[in-house]
């Protein structure tokens, strides 16, 4: 059967959202053992600007509860942690892994001149590009540049979602969205689009280019499903979307998949009204996913391998609006989860709340420090040629 070009186009979203393949997935059609020990960095998005202040709590701050004399989080209220900090009272999961030492908090993230857009934002964050540098490379599709090229047995991205975020994009190569392996198999091997493959003949370049994404994907579907059966997950997870998605991820880190980094995505957090429900929600969803996806990896001798770390666009301002919720801030804190950090609980000090840029929050650490940290102590890249300038390492992992 030739199919016209025109029909192949009209479903080009195949190739185009869901479907973004790494050149190097031919690869993976040779099976590689990955043994205990393979280093995996999980990336958790909180979407739409999480509150920090609301997250790790300054629970002897009068300055904090002055600000938010409706909204603030009392201290009876809160999970201590320390003398000066708790967290939130839907977070108890996290409350257990600070605890036990498998919970790291990086306090006042951001970067210089922040910008309080949504979606510039979440590009600064997704790129690691200067707050007035416009980049269309994401971080962790330039670690698949750097670390792909040319090798013969090749790392992997993959997100969870069904359209492949910025951050996962590099020049040459692409991390993989997914929502699901077996969905993706049953759709690779529908008959309409192994006809459209077998037909396809030299056309232009726009159209070849869908034609090999195609390609890549329909060799490649069967392999990421046959893996994900190898070892699936026994542990029960929440019937929530982060649940389900960490579950998918679960399974494929207890697989034989040589795959890098994991990327995944919980939101909305943008809490310009009815902030203390909406928050709630979202942080109970977060700490019961958590909650079964750290148990898996212990339960099956991965979690000293695995690093979950969480980053939103930015942070709230300090002070409550007048709708029960928090506007557009700047500097945030992150968590970092896993048996092997080297740094434990509070990892640098609160934010400073005596000394605010317009009611804001002034970034102490870069952002870009924390990547460049990741990239090169946890998976062994190029942090200078993946993020084009040195930063200082820090000592977290």
């Amino acid at each position: 059967m030739l199919l016209k070009r025109k029909e192949f186009l009209q479903v080009g979203s195949l190739a185009s959202a869901s479907l973004m393949m790494p050149k190097f997935l031919k690869a993976f059609e040779k099976k590689a053992l990955v043994p205990q020990g393979n280093k995996v960095l999980v990336v958790l998005q909180l979407s739409g600007g999480n509150d920090g202040l609301n997250t790790v709590i300054p629970i002897r701050n009068d300055i904090y509860y002055k600000s938010r004399p409706k909204l603030g989080i009392v201290k009876d209220k809160a999970l201590q942690l320390t003398d000066e900090a708790g967290i939130n009272p839907a977070l108890p999961y996290f409350k257990n892994l600070f605890d036990e030492g498998n919970l790291g908090i990086m306090n006042s993230v951001g970067y210089p001149n922040p910008d309080r857009s949504h979606f510039r934002s979440m590009d600064i964050w997704q790129t690691a590009a200067d707050s007035n540098e416009y980049l269309n490379t994401g971080w962790l599709g330039r670690y698949l540049d750097a670390q792909c090229s040319g090798c013969d047995k090749p790392t992997q991205a993959l997100e969870i979602d069904d359209v492949l975020s910025l951050a996962l994009k590099g020049k040459e190569i692409k991390g993989l969205a997914l929502r699901d392996p077996k969905r993706l198999f049953n759709t690779s091997n529908e008959r309409y689009f192994r006809e459209i493959d077998a037909a396809h003949q030299d056309d232009e370049p726009v159209a070849d280019y869908l034609y090999k994404t195609l390609s890549e994907t329909l060799n490649s579907a069967d392999y990421i499903y046959e893996e994900s059966r190898q070892r699936p997950s026994t542990q029960t997870y929440p019937a929530s979307e982060l649940g389900k998605n960490l579950q998918t991820i679960a399974s494929l880190i207890l697989s034989d998949i040589n795959t890098k980094v994991y990327y995944v995505s919980l939101g909305s957090f943008d809490t310009h009204v009815n902030q203390e429900n909406q928050q709630k929600r979202l942080f109970t969803e977060l700490n019961d996913a958590i909650t079964a996806f750290v148990t898996d990896l212990k339960k099956n001798n991965r979690f000293e391998d695995v690093t979950l770390m969480t980053f939103s666009e930015f942070g709230r301002r300090v002070a409550q609006n007048a709708s029960g919720g928090t506007d557009h801030g700047t500097a945030n804190n992150m968590f970092f989860i896993g048996g092997g950090l080297k740094q434990k609980g509070l990892i640098n000090a609160m934010p400073d709340l005596t000394n605010l840029n317009e009611g804001d929050l002034e970034y102490k650490v870069d952002f870009k420090s924390v990547y460049a940290t990741l990239l090169h102590s946890w998976l062994g890249a190029d942090d200078e040629k993946i993020l084009g300038k040195k930063y200082d390492l820090m000592n977290f992992v």
